[in-house]
């Protein structure tokens, strides 16, 4: 749930067919609304809805609704323009964990998704308030409402009494209801694209007399660009614009528009978002820069009163080169070439370079959008897009934002197992916002938190535009490698040497060839060559020698992959044409991936035509050929493995956990730092392991804890504590390998003396055993959500910064990953004969921070340092939590932004 969702202002949301409706809470000034809705309805719906027609039914469910406050009682409404068009309430009686559950929807809208959607949004708004299973009774011929509940994705039990039947659904957020959401959200989604990209008709607004004109500029796109429908000029102080006759205002068009592209001044631009609306229009298209605060809260607030779908404002338009439809909306100097890439930008120059290197490449595109200002439409719209479309095959993006990141990521995670979607991770030197200088959120900069989400949802992120096109050209012409096993023939040795440098330096291996390959290969090769990784043909191989050559490395069980650099001399054949020849004919291997070198080639990459069909992409740059063929590789290693589930854990009780973090913050209304106890009994709700340990705040209770807690060696550790202390180490506030009362007494004498006025007690635990010191953390960042950390720990924890992130729920994999990524992974599989450290219970550990802070959103941070890990266990020795006063928040509830 969110801010929105609680109050009155209503969240936007896409019903089945792609209209918009307004979902938000009854209140008392509905009751009017209520009762023409209820009056409206058939008596067969209202048999349906009350098991019988009854007057007083239909008043009484009205007055209940809109009734003042009650504990366990929700109702929500749907309503489109001012109307109300559905009902859904539940209701616990004012106690325990199961509500009832109702629904009605008006006769005219049944089949567009409007109870599914408001079930969608009560379920969310009861798993806040701690209810855990809906009931509903339906008669058995309510076949509409029984395939609601059937199809919600979540656990149904039927048990039938006669004409009735008794629904039981739990609330259970598991990734079959999150599957089910994100599908009924995908079919909306492109439902409601329809108009944007596939017009019938299109109506330019702003189609000016002069040259420069932006208006007229799109309009002569595409008008030259052969749109398929119905095109239109809109402008009051013309007659004509480029021969087409020209219209007073969208009011007065023949027909109404599917598309409106709008080019006035930004003072102009709500009313005419107004006017589209009111005449019926479903899509706007704004390329107009430049709106202040008021104009754009206005535009926006007209597309949902309205439900139009809007891309921009400030951009440069958008495109869809399909033959039946040939849209063109954009002011760029040339028309997109065809192809297969889908595009969507927040530059416009981004935008114009993407789609000149592409048509270059001869790729092409499907269709561009550029989101400019992102008001509405989003790169998350346009990856539901381009899955769904058989045209595209490649998804290519510019974001500059994420408006909701982990949708985004649930999104891209489905279609980048269809189609590679690349990116450029576009901001990267930007600081990381810090909420305080604790270890955690010392390390999450937004660089991290950005590739973290790119990792998990297994997108190409590449570091600038011609990076990302390079990894285009392969992804798009070639096979993926199945490793990162390359070899290397070259014509020229030092062109070898800086290629096979080129490789190494981006990740790739050079394996060595075997004998037998190396034999076959000096059998075709000129006399003179240096047979190896890289192989050197020498500059007399000709191109029936080379063509031998690579047949035989592709044939290679060894090799993943082909990487062929030369250089033209006056002695070789295999340049120009031949070199191309060399590459592509008589290649029978073709699931290996071959990628060229052309030092002399006059652009950065080039697709080769293949004889046999297919391209073959070739470079100027081995650094290039290298960098594209390890984001193959990295994406042929995450199609391969599982998709990854968040397991069920054991010993988890998150909510006590609400309730401990509840009443912190009522007393801290402010929130901060929690006191060790708190933040241990928080810890305990997830099953966290930590050292034994205890509170003193007099040095007689510190000698008494210190008696009981002293192991085998009789050793203990102080440590002093005040609110909003964080190093402790910084502070001097620790002493260690403490023996006997007599030190014990000592040590709290010395912090008494030193932090009188601050310190409120101390925490003395057991001198811990040696093992590999850890560090795992956890920031709530605004944006992303909740960004889980790991790596070395101890005080060199920010020194050597060997951290890895991912954003939270992980997954088995994603905790995989966590542990390999760092620098010090090694340690704790075991070097050097030592045994590997509790690799199942270090799982565990991250596991249980994922959960925990998944669960709390007042959970602003959390820094377990040092976690000590050993053969034996993994134990949390230090423990800081932060909270802050934060509303439950459900990212993958169906809203638009």
């Amino acid at each position: 749930m969110t801010d929105d969702t609680l109050s009155l202002r209503p969240v936007y949301a896409l019903l089945a067919d792609g209209s918009t409706v307004g979902v938000r809470t009854a209140e008392p000034g509905d009751h009017e609304q209520l009762q023409s809705f209820y009056e409206e309805m058939s008596p067969q719906n209202l048999r349906l809805r009350f098991f019988g027609i009854s007057p007083r039914s239909a008043a009484m469910a009205a007055d209940r609704a809109c009734g003042a406050e009650r504990p366990g009682y929700r109702a929500m409404l749907a309503e489109t323009r001012g109307r109300v068009i559905g009902l859904a309430e539940y209701d616990t009686g004012g106690a325990g964990d199961t509500a009832e559950i109702s629904i009605a929807v008006a006769d005219e809208v049944h089949d567009r998704g409007v109870g599914t959607l408001l079930v969608e949004h009560l379920v969310s708004a009861a798993r806040a308030q701690g209810v855990t299973t809906f009931t509903a009774d339906a008669l058995c011929e309510n076949r509409e409402v029984l395939r609601l509940f059937a199809d919600l994705g979540l656990r149904t039990a039927r048990r039938f009494e006669g004409p009735e039947v008794r629904c039981t659904i739990r609330l259970d957020e598991d990734d079959t209801y999150l599957s089910a959401v994100e599908e009924r959200g995908r079919a909306a989604d492109v439902a409601s694209l329809e108009p944007l990209l596939r017009p019938d008709v299109v109506a330019v607004v702003g189609a000016g007399r002069t040259p420069r004109s932006v208006g007229r500029a799109i309009l002569h796109q595409l008008h030259t660009g052969g749109f398929t429908g119905r095109l239109f000029a809109v402008n009051p102080s013309a007659t004509t614009v480029l021969g087409m006759r020209c219209h007073p205002s969208v009011g007065a068009l023949p027909r109404t528009p599917d598309l409106v592209v709008v080019a006035v001044r930004a003072a102009v631009v709500p009313d005419i978002a107004e006017e589209c609306g009111k005449a019926g229009v479903r899509a706007l298209l704004v390329v107009t820069a430049g709106l202040d605060a008021h104009q754009a809260q206005d535009l926006l607030a007209d597309c949902r009163t309205y439900g139009m779908r809007l891309v921009g404002p400030n951009c440069l338009g958008l495109s869809n080169t399909d033959p039946k439809v040939r849209l063109d909306a954009t002011f760029a100097a040339d028309h997109p070439r065809p192809g297969t890439a889908g595009v969507a930008v927040q530059s416009g120059g981004v935008g114009i370079a993407l789609l000149e290197g592409l048509s270059r490449l001869g790729i092409g595109v499907s269709s561009f959008v550029s989101l400019g200002d992102k008001y509405d439409v989003s790169g998350n719209d346009m990856l539901q897009w381009w899955v769904s479309d058989s045209r595209t095959d490649l998804a290519l993006l510019h974001l500059e934002s994420f408006g909701n990141p982990r949708a985004f990521s649930r999104t891209a995670r489905r279609v980048t197992r269809r189609i590679p979607v690349l990116t450029v991770d576009a901001g990267r030197t930007e600081a990381g916002r810090r909420a305080a200088a604790s270890h955690t959120a010392a390390a999450a900069t937004r660089t991290m938190t950005r590739q973290a989400l790119f990792t998990q949802a297994g997108i190409t992120a590449t570091r600038s535009v011609g990076e990302l096109l390079e990894a285009a050209a392969l992804m798009h012409s070639q096979p993926l490698p199945a490793d990162t096993r390359v070899a290397i023939v070259s014509n020229a040795g030092g062109v070898g040497v800086l290629t096979a440098d080129a490789c190494v330096e981006a990740g790739l291996a050079l394996p060595p060839l075997a004998p037998e390959a190396m034999d076959d290969l000096f059998a075709v090769l000129p006399r003179g060559a240096a047979v190896g990784n890289p192989t050197d043909t020498t500059a007399a191989a000709s191109e029936e020698q080379l063509r031998n050559c690579l047949d035989r490395l592709l044939r290679s069980p060894d090799i993943d992959a082909v990487l062929v650099a030369l250089v033209p001399t006056a002695v070789a054949a295999a340049i120009g044409e031949d070199l191309a020849r060399a590459l592509t004919c008589g290649l029978t291997h073709r699931a290996r991936t071959v990628v060229a070198v052309r030092l002399e080639q006059d652009l950065p990459v080039k697709l080769l035509p293949a004889t046999h069909g297919g391209t073959i992409p070739s470079y100027a740059d081995p650094q290039a050929a290298a960098r594209a063929l390890s984001h193959a590789a990295r994406r042929a290693a995450w199609l391969a493995r599982p998709m990854g589930t968040v397991p069920d854990l054991d010993g988890v009780d998150p909510r006590r956990a609400q309730q401990i973090a509840g009443a912190y913050l009522a007393v801290q209304s402010d929130g901060g730092w929690l006191e060790p106890r708190i933040c241990a009994d928080l810890l305990d709700c997830y099953g966290i392991p930590q050292l034994p340990w205890a509170w003193a705040e007099t040095e007689s209770d510190a000698v008494s804890a210190a008696d009981r807690l002293r192991g085998t060696d009789g050793r203990v550790v102080m440590k002093a504590h005040w609110p909003g202390l964080l190093h402790k180490s910084e502070e001097r506030a620790v002493h260690l390998d403490l023996q006997g009362d007599a030190q014990v007494r000592a040590a709290f004498r010395d912090f008494e003396s030193r932090f009188a006025s601050r310190m409120t007690g101390v925490v003395i635990q057991p001198l811990a055993a040696r093992g590999t010191e850890l560090f795992a953390g956890v920031v709530q960042d605004e944006v992303f959500g909740p960004l889980v950390l790991f790596g070395l720990g101890g005080t060199a924890t920010e020194v050597l910064a060997d951290h890895a992130a991912r954003l939270a729920p992980l997954t088995d994999q994603d905790v995989h990953d966590l542990i390999t990524a760092p620098r010090c992974a090694p340690l704790l599989f075991g070097t050097h004969g030592a045994r590997p450290v509790d690799l199942e219970g270090l799982e565990s550990l991250l596991l249980r921070v994922s959960r925990m802070a998944s669960d709390l959103p007042q959970l602003a941070e959390a820094d377990f340092n040092p976690v000590l890990a050993t053969p034996g266990g993994v134990v949390v020795l230090d423990a800081r939590v932060r909270l802050l006063p934060r509303l439950p928040q459900d990212p993958y509830l169906r809203r638009l932004r």
